[in-house]
């Protein structure tokens, strides 16, 4: 491969890769909008496009909202109530015997009682209680006790932030009993000094437990629709208006390096993969710069096309909107490579662009889906076409099978059944409709322009009423029946051989074409009529009959024949000796200047194994059609022996033909040709048939 060449190619790939992952990866940027919290909204905003996405703002004030509920978690000693309970009974205890003891009066008594107490009481109150009955304090311990027990059982325990508010209502209860004042504030001041809390906060537990509260909110998906208002003029932004804008890539949006990181991985994974597999399954065209080019441009057309649908949006139904990839046609892209290339590369083909379609459309598999197995439809579809209609039939089954599989795909996600009905049917019609017009549409453009002859131009060509073929019927009628069966011949003996039998068939169709020049110089064409070549010299006769070649080519050309046909019609004689007129010239006087070489035609010898098996064709038919009795043993003999012939002769050096090959190229032959002149019962005339009656009437008499 010369080192322009490689350039090229690699500047092809290169441009190739980008073109794909900025079709794939990149969407069209929209217009940004500046705003900021609590800012007046300057205009009204509307949504470009549908977009779904989880709502960070919304997801994490509901998730704090769930943590708030989970009350603070506390550790529980239950042996803080039957303490303070013990230090009240020891306080108590401690003022009865200051009261009950004989060698005390009550000044003394009242000292005793400061010096005793933990807290302070009024010296009003230590007075009076100094002078009072011990009979009457029992009343007060039982009181206070009791209050101690309640306090200590009631819900959620005593901590560090209520313990205040406990103490007010212990306070409040002691009040309650309507004991005289200083057996009141003695209890009070006891109830407040020895109260104490018995929970403690756990940390840990309680931010566990909050945790798990935020955990169970999952993330709040917000769906946008196309067209819906996502901020009005005047009104304050809020941070979910801005959680919206960023969604739809409004809100000064980062350039997504990463997102365009992996489309350019995986499209030249796929570039990759795809090019391997040429390699190895199809070297020629792997080798072949213009048909890349081709392979390459069918690709980039299409997607670009499913770019612009998936782009499409319904203001009145966004939902419907949102699966315009269904409509995307990869199934033109599988056709037109299956026709123009190879089936099997369209399977692959089809393949990768399915998986770009689904990059395209945020990794949206469902339409991957779609798209490859309409895709696969029509490469099927076109895998045989034997007429141009076949391409409209390819398009309406690819619109049944993607109706089909977008309504299943349908039941599958739960979509609504009108959606589900209409999605199918309008998005899966118009996908085999637009596949069809792209494949129609585009073939005879990139026939012509990458020099390619697809098998729907030669069926056209293979049409009778194509004028080349006509003015053959009509100007040379015994050459146009004599292309007729050498075209049966050559397309039995490519089928038997794995050639191309509808370029075969079309190559036979045309390749004496140049005949209609002098038709009755030629055998077919002379009906009981004098021979021309009688009256010239072999030589000029060998010169009009190799002069059909050349003319056939010029008149092929000037009729836009595909390439290959011209060549099938250029090289079907190859070199091959016109033995008659080269034996006829060795019999007349001038017999020592005759050369083999002028005696044979210009060639080239085939180069493929159509053009070769025209030639056998054309060379078994003539020499078939000339023998008086063509049983079926003769018609076998005979083809055997001028294949032997052309292959001694090198006509099949350059064919890729082998033994094999010309064995059941022979096998063919005589097949047809049996069929062909196989015997018939000579029937009687009429007059005989009535002689006969009337003698077997009179015999009867």
């Amino acid at each position: 491969m010369a080192h322009s060449e490689k350039f090229r190619r690699a500047a092809a790939a290169l441009i190739l890769f980008v073109l794909l992952t900025v079709l794939a990866g990149v969407e069209f940027i929209p217009e940004q909008v500046n705003l900021e919290e609590n800012q007046v909204a300057p205009r009204t905003v509307k949504a470009p496009r549908t977009v779904t996405f989880v709502d960070k703002v919304k997801t994490e004030r509901m998730r704090e909202e769930a943590a708030a509920k989970v009350p603070p978690q506390y550790d529980y000693d239950p042996q803080v109530g039957t303490a303070v309970q013990n230090d009240v009974e020891s306080l108590m205890d401690d003022v009865r015997e200051i009261l009950t003891n004989p060698q005390l009066d009550a000044a003394q008594r009242a000292a005793r009682l400061k010096e005793a107490l933990p807290f302070t009481l009024p010296d009003a109150a230590v007075q009076a209680l100094a002078r009072s009955y011990p009979e009457t304090l029992e009343t007060v311990r039982q009181g206070t006790l009791r209050v101690v027990a309640e306090i200590y059982i009631r819900p959620g325990g005593i901590t560090g932030e209520n313990l205040a508010e406990v103490k007010q209502e212990a306070a409040k209860k002691v009040a309650g009993f309507r004991w005289a004042h200083h057996f009141t504030v003695l209890a009070q001041g006891a109830l407040n000094h020895y109260l104490r809390p018995n929970a403690y906060y756990d940390a840990e537990k309680t931010e566990q437990l909050r945790a798990a509260a935020r955990d169970v909110i999952p993330p709040q998906m917000v769906t946008v629709h196309k067209d819906e208002i996502i901020i009005r003029e005047g009104d304050i932004v809020t941070a979910e208006h801005l959680a919206k804008l960023q969604a739809l890539g409004l809100a000064r949006p980062p350039l997504p390096f990463r997102s365009i990181a992996g489309t350019a991985l995986l499209v030249a994974l796929l570039m990759g993969v795809v090019y391997l597999y040429l390699r190895r399954q199809h070297r020629e065209i792997a080798g072949n710069e213009k048909l890349l080019y081709l392979l390459a441009l069918v690709v980039i057309t299409v997607l670009a096309f499913s770019k612009m649908l998936v782009a499409i949006r319904v203001g009145q139904w966004p939902e419907f909107g949102d699966l315009m990839g269904y409509a995307a046609p990869l199934a033109a892209a599988g056709m037109l490579v299956a026709i123009l290339l190879d089936p099997r590369l369209a399977v692959v083909v089809v393949a990768a662009m399915s998986i770009l379609l689904a990059m395209m459309t945020e990794n949206d598999f469902r339409f991957a889906l779609v798209g490859f197995v309409g895709g696969f439809t029509g490469v099927y579809s076109v895998s045989r076409l034997s007429q141009r209609a076949d391409l409209v039939r390819a398009g309406a089954y690819v619109a049944v099978v993607n109706a089909v599989v977008i309504f299943g795909v349908g039941l599958l996600t739960q979509a609504s059944w009108v959606l589900t009905v209409t999605s199918s049917l309008a998005l899966g019609i118009a996908n085999g409709v637009l596949s069809s017009i792209l494949t129609n549409g585009s073939l005879p453009f990139l026939e012509h322009a990458f020099g390619i002859t697809s098998a729907v131009r030669l069926l056209e060509l293979g049409n009778p009423g194509q004028p080349l073929l006509q003015k053959l019927l009509m100007e040379a009628p015994g050459t146009y029946h004599h292309s007729l069966i050498v075209a049966n011949l050559a397309e039995a003996a490519a089928q038997a051989v794995g050639a191309d039998a509808l370029l075969a068939r079309v190559g036979s169709y045309y390749h004496d074409i140049g005949k209609v020049k002098r038709p009755y110089f030629f055998i077919e064409n002379q009906v009981g009529g004098e021979n021309p070549h009688d009256k010239i010299s072999p030589a000029l006769s060998v010169l009009i009959l190799t002069s059909h070649v050349k003319d056939g080519v010029e008149m092929a050309r000037e009729h836009k024949l595909p390439e290959p046909v011209v060549e099938i019609i250029e090289q079907h004689h190859g070199t091959s000796l016109i033995t008659f007129f080269y034996h006829k010239a060795l019999e007349g006087d001038a017999k020592d200047s005759v050369r083999e070489e002028d005696f044979r035609y210009d060639g080239p010898v085939p180069r493929s194994r159509e053009a070769a098996i025209v030639m056998l064709a054309d060379a078994v038919e003539a020499a078939v059609r000339a023998l008086n009795d063509p049983a079926p043993g003769k018609i076998e003999g005979l083809v055997r022996k001028l294949i032997k012939e052309k292959l001694a002769d090198g006509q099949l050096d350059e064919s890729d033909l082998n033994f094999k090959d010309l064995d059941r190229i022979a096998g063919a032959f005589v097949r047809v040709l049996t069929g062909i002149f196989h015997s018939r019962i000579e029937y009687p005339d009429m007059k005989e048939i009535e002689r006969r009656r009337k003698a077997h009437g009179r015999g009867r008499a």
